[in-house]
């Protein structure tokens, strides 16, 4: 059952990566390091974080600009 539930975490989280990838996308912006986080997933159950990594100022500018 645990394995089973991991399983499901990691595709969740795999999910919601392309999502926010293609949502990104659609607004111009592009994070090269967007993907799940590799230490999260080396867990006994995997309960995987979606890593964001590092962008250029001009991307950090877009999404503050998004975001507002």
């Amino acid at each position: 059952m645990e394995a089973r539930h991991s399983a499901l975490c990691v595709e969740e989280a795999e999910d919601a990566v392309k999502e926010l990838r293609a949502e990104l996308a659609k607004a111009g912006i592009i994070l090269p390091s967007l993907g799940l986080d590799p230490v999260s997933l080396a867990r006994e159950a995997p309960c995987p974080l979606v890593e964001l990594g590092r962008c250029s100022v001009e991307t950090a500018r877009l999404l503050a600009a998004v975001l507002r």
